[in-house]
């Protein structure tokens, strides 16, 4: 790769850029022509194939997010844009995703414009179907976020000028699964259920990595809040919810997306150093770090209550997950920008 070295943030970057990149293709586009094949396996391999390249590019949005991977914004925007097609959080823009994920860190909360509990308390019917849903495991809250995503720039909480290019990506959406669907319908049923899962491993890994505040305020730059720039909070409320310690290799599957309390103290830290990172300040023993277990059954019997939740309670996100109480928070992904 010519002079792509003296353009990344990293010299060694080159091979690891290289591999994630032809690993989501590979999966994102295999998973599309397994998906359309008859029987039930290969189409089966193909939706976690589809599902898990999604999600792959949606943590390497996140490095983008943050210029992890090139030194210059503009090339780390460029990317970030052509990802997020993949994703399908285009809808929004890259730049209102970065500047929500900005917020996050810098301000020490999660900050939002619209709160969708808010929204569903008011719409009874609504707030029916989706508590139906998520009883299915189902995520319908982050459907309905991304549903926000199409909409938005008609509503109060978007931005008026950008409705020429919603309605451009939702044209330019729209035509190429019409005709994915004149190739394979069922492959364009199939990849619903894909999407539903990426969107279901995004806020499972979100879900127990902070116990911010959330706060409606993300349209106000100057927001004063109590935590902003505290370094020390912002550690002791974030968590490390690796997939395995024993085999670190398995905390690939979401691109080292786990090792949150690293990425928290060095955030233009890419993916694959990330482990390193995390060694190096905390060590094995780091009381920070959750277990995949007690997530897995929190989640699990605390799905409903995740639907209005805004904290995890006030008891310590490890105590509560071991004792399979922690509360799950959704609505909170990277990928929408509201």
């Amino acid at each position: 790769m010519p002079n792509i070295t003296q353009h990344l943030r990293h010299s060694d970057g080159v091979w690891p850029l290289t591999l994630v990149l032809a690993y989501i293709v590979t999966a994102y586009i295999g998973g599309w022509l397994l998906m359309a094949r008859p029987g039930f396996l290969l189409p089966a391999l193909g939706v976690l194939a589809c599902a898990h390249g999604m999600v792959i590019a949606a943590y390497l949005v996140h490095d983008c997010a943050h210029n992890a991977i090139f030194k210059k914004t503009e090339h780390n925007t460029r990317l970030g844009r052509l990802l997020n097609w993949v994703t399908g959080g285009s809808y929004g823009t890259y730049e209102d995703l970065r500047y929500k994920h900005m917020r996050h860190h810098v301000d020490n909360a999660d900050p939002i414009s619209f709160d969708y509990r808010e929204w569903l308390k008011a719409h009874p019917g609504t707030e029916k179907i989706v508590f139906a849903l998520e009883w299915c495991y189902i995520p319908a809250v982050d459907i309905l976020m991304h549903a926000v995503l199409m909409v938005a720039p008609f509503t109060r909480i978007g931005t008026s000028s950008l409705r020429k290019r919603l309605v451009a990506v939702l044209l330019t959406r729209a035509a190429v699964l019409v005709a994915l669907a004149a190739w394979s319908v069922k492959a364009v049923l199939l990849y619903a259920l894909a999407y539903m899962l990426m969107l279901t491993v995004l806020r499972f890994f979100d879900a127990y990595q902070h116990n911010y505040e959330i706060v409606v305020n993300l349209k106000d730059p100057d927001a004063e809040l109590p935590r902003k720039g505290d370094r020390e909070y912002e550690q002791d409320n974030t968590y490390s919810n690796l997939i395995s310690r024993r085999w670190p290799a398995l905390n690939l599957l979401v691109l080292n997306f786990c090792y949150h309390n690293a990425h928290h103290a060095k955030p233009t830290m890419p993916w694959y150093k990330l482990p390193a990172l995390h060694n190096d300040l905390f060590g094995d023993a780091y009381t920070r770090t959750v277990g995949m277990k007690g997530q897995l059954r929190s989640y699990h019997r605390n799905r409903l209550d995740g639907i209005y939740a805004e904290t995890y309670g006030q008891v310590e996100v490890p105590e509560a997950l071991h004792d399979g109480k922690a509360v799950p928070v959704y609505g909170l992904s990277f990928l929408t920008a509201f």
